[in-house]
């Protein structure tokens, strides 16, 4: 019998998210994968040239907190100060470690639903209770629910999560809507635990951070992965309230210690060659253009579709289209919204599609839809 690291990466995995899955039956069936979100194109150059300056220089552990210059870099990028700031594992391990800090047996933990799907099992293993409040669903996409909200909390409220803009359905919560957030927070006196790792991926104004209207009780968390378009890099950060990353940074120690330190030396000189080099800038124009490429695509097939304000995702849907079919007989593997929802029941042919591909891979996608018929 194979040792465990040996598995082929075709083979399904004991418990096999649908992202993993529909990632391996991409590759299984030579499928256009528009379902994990990870981006098609190589790290931009100036990242890469970073990176090939940091081995030799930075090799061993740096403290949990993270590389004293990634946590300066964090600090004049998003106006932190670096006490405030820890680097973590990615974006997963920094929601991880605030959730683990700040969740007592029993407490519940809020967010809207359709969600990214690891915020209700985190808040289990924190031993929460998490509390999903459905988003509205209608002809012109998705809406906060407010009321519903404002209704879901309780005497043993620990936590609102909120992913802005969010994944997977690509809302962008305005100002106002966040002023709302911020003081329902202050009057039942819970904490805030903004997932922001897409505030540079929006497509009009850009999302105001939470923490800038509840500075006390927000805690922030980024992406070098998302920013940078380097998913596999694992670089993120939690920014928190002043004075609270002391049992953060606890927590943080018996985790993964640290995150790479090759790799947050590069980070470091990316996020302010990202700003000095417009990469920001570009990257928004070119995902706005591929964007409206498969949105267009998909309403010449006669999908609704419900373009986002931020991220790099998009939803639709179409009589007869699901999942699973169209991996195994179009070659195209998306996403169902189920997939994100407990509470919510959403018609199974609504799916979620990443434009975060080459315009090639969008393009061959929409020649297999069109080739396939339900």
């Amino acid at each position: 019998m194979p040792a465990p690291t040996e598995r082929a990466s075709t083979e399904p995995a004991p418990t096999e998210s649908v992202f993993a899955r529909m990632t391996r039956l991409s590759a299984q069936r030579g499928a256009v994968n528009l379902g994990q979100g990870f981006p098609s194109d190589p790290a931009p150059d100036f990242l890469l040239s970073a990176l090939r300056q940091a081995p030799g220089h930075t090799d061993q552990y740096t403290g949990p907190a993270g590389l004293p210059a990634l946590r300066e870099s964090l600090e004049a990028d998003l106006g932190v100060p670096a006490e405030d700031l820890l680097v973590t594992c990615g974006a997963t391990e920094a929601l991880l470690v605030a959730l683990l800090a700040l969740v007592e047996p029993g407490d519940e933990v809020l967010f809207f639903e359709p969600a990214f799907d690891i915020y209700g099992p985190q808040v289990r293993l924190a031993g929460g209770v998490p509390v999903p409040v459905p988003l509205t669903f209608g002809p012109g996409g998705w809406a906060p629910d407010w009321e519903g909200l404002r209704a879901a909390v309780t005497g043993r409220t620990r936590i609102l999560l909120l992913n802005n803009p969010l994944n997977p359905t690509g809302s962008v919560f305005n100002e106002a809507d966040l002023a709302g957030v911020a003081a329902l927070a202050r009057e039942h006196d819970f904490w805030l635990l903004a997932d922001e790792v897409y505030d540079e991926l929006y497509f009009d104004s850009p999302p105001t951070p939470l923490r800038r209207l509840a500075p006390e009780r927000t805690f922030s968390v980024g992406s070098a992965g998302k920013r940078l378009g380097v998913t596999g890099w694992r670089v993120g950060w939690v920014a928190t309230p002043p004075g609270e990353s002391a049992e953060l940074l606890r927590v943080r120690q018996l985790s993964s210690f640290c995150a790479p330190a090759p790799l947050q030396a590069a980070v470091a000189v990316g996020l302010a060659a990202a700003r000095g080099e417009g990469f920001y800038e570009w990257q928004r124009q070119e995902y706005s253009e591929r964007c409206a490429l498969l949105a267009g695509g998909l309403r010449s097939l006669g999908a609704e579709v419900y373009p986002p304000g931020g991220t790099y995702f998009l939803t639709a849907r179409a009589p007869g289209w699901d999942a699973e079919r169209l991996v195994h007989e179009a070659g195209v593997a998306l996403i169902p919204v189920s997939a994100f929802c407990t509470r919510l029941t959403p018609p199974p042919e609504l799916l979620r599609a990443a434009f975060c591909k080459s315009r090639l891979d969008i393009e061959q996608a929409l020649e297999r839809l069109a080739a396939w018929r339900p």
